[in-house]
């Protein structure tokens, strides 16, 4: 009989996100006539853009025509969608990011979860708390870190506390760590870190050797002018930053997946004899081993996100999310529900009255509405919860109004 990987037997329970699906079934199970509004799970609604949905077609055009039919593409991704990207998220904002130093992929969460393989596995890794489960989880499966400890958190690991009393803004470690994941805008609080906020951590960074794995993936929600939607708007950024950015709640790609990282040239690791390795050489190894690259159609729609169309039409979409996420904030304040974040992200960060597991179930039996429990998130996350803003209108509306009459 093989032998199985043991750290994953570490990891508590299921996938936050499986429990949340398992209680919902069983609730409906019970209860046949229930009308289950979802305001939980971080998955889009409004459609794709037709500038993308064009493009898409037209690619199937060219993939059915043996002359211009193309199989196996460049796993790093396309020139045409490389350049794009270098051009509009960076150049066009005064950054140098080149575009052979972009990687497209099937998503950021593919890339946040699966960079942690290039590096070794006695590096020190510090997390927020609350935090996206896959930063800390593939940590934990591939066996960087000790034990589940009984307050929720596991040894070996930091933790930087992210709650009101900091602004949600962690402090720097006390102690020296080797890799440091921020999420900016924040999943889940649904709060975003200052130009001054985030210089502090390429300070560190810079000072320390450590590398930040800086998630972007709702960059293009900021609506504030001192939020910075690149960690490479920081002087230094690129010589201590991995950055991750996403077509899915953007674009609507959740279903069609595509996002892309960037590993600038000037960033270094070290082998065990001490030797500089440029990180940019070992991801690129481990893509074109481990991966064939994302679809021409896919790549060809997300390009279209760049067209003067398409860049009009993902702004449609996501000011009619934030318009649900400010229909959010206004209800839970006529709710008394003490509530952060929905400015520069589409998430909702709400204190409850109750452990958040059971204001979950609260919220399920009696407004029949679902949102994610905090604890989902980290120890910190106890006593909040998230809801999200990607439902529909309608829904949402209903979905408030239930909190409001129930809650």
């Amino acid at each position: 009989m093989a032998r199985i990987n043991d750290n994953y037997l570490k990891l508590p329970g299921s996938y936050l996100f499986s429990e949340i699906a398992r209680r919902v079934a069983a609730y409906k199970e019970k209860n046949l006539k229930a009308d289950v509004i979802s305001l939980g799970i971080g998955d889009v609604t409004r459609p794709l853009p037709k500038a993308c949905v064009d493009a898409m077609q037209s690619a199937v055009e060219e993939m059915g025509n043996v002359e211009t039919f193309r199989g196996y593409g460049p796993e790093q991704g396309y020139e045409f969608l490389r350049d794009a990207i270098a051009e509009h998220n960076y150049k066009a904002k005064g950054i140098d990011i080149k575009s052979d130093e972009i990687f497209i992929s099937d998503g950021s969460k593919s890339d946040c979860g699966n960079i942690q393989e290039i590096f070794d596995n006695n590096c020190k890794i510090a997390v927020p708390d609350p935090v996206y489960p896959v930063y800390l989880d593939t940590n934990v499966m591939a066996g960087r870190t000790g034990k589940l400890l009984e307050d929720g958190r596991f040894e070996g690991v930091t933790y930087l506390p992210a709650l009101p009393e900091n602004n949600f803004s962690p402090a720097l470690p006390k102690e020296r760590v080797d890799i440091i994941y921020l999420c900016s805008p924040n999943n889940p609080t649904g709060t975003a870190l200052t130009k001054s906020e985030l210089a502090k951590w390429v300070n560190y960074a810079r000072e320390n050797e450590a590398i930040i794995l800086f998630d972007a993936a709702y960059a293009a929600y900021i609506a504030e002018n001192d939020i910075p939607r690149s960690v490479y708007e920081i002087e230094g950024a690129r010589e201590v930053a991995v950055e991750f950015r996403s077509f899915s709640k953007t674009a609507g790609f959740t279903g069609t997946r595509c996002g892309y990282t960037v590993i600038p040239k000037e960033l270094f690791g070290k082998s065990e004899n001490g030797e500089k390795i440029p990180l940019h050489k070992l991801w690129l190894r481990r893509q074109t081993t481990k991966f064939n690259g994302t679809a021409y159609i896919i790549q060809k729609g997300a390009a279209a996100v760049y067209s003067d169309e398409g860049q009009r039409q993902v702004k449609e979409t996501i000011n009619y999310y934030m318009e649900n996420a400010k229909i959010i904030r206004e209800g839970l304040k006529k709710a008394n529900l003490t509530a952060y974040g929905g400015i520069n992200a589409p998430y909702i960060w709400l204190k409850t009255p109750t452990p958040s597991w059971e204001f979950f179930d609260k919220l399920l039996t009696e407004a029949e509405v679902v949102g994610t429990p905090g604890a989902g998130f980290g120890s910190a996350g106890e006593n909040f919860f998230r809801l999200t803003a990607f439902g529909n209108r309608e829904k949402t509306i209903e979905a408030v109004n239930r909190i409001v009459d129930k809650i």
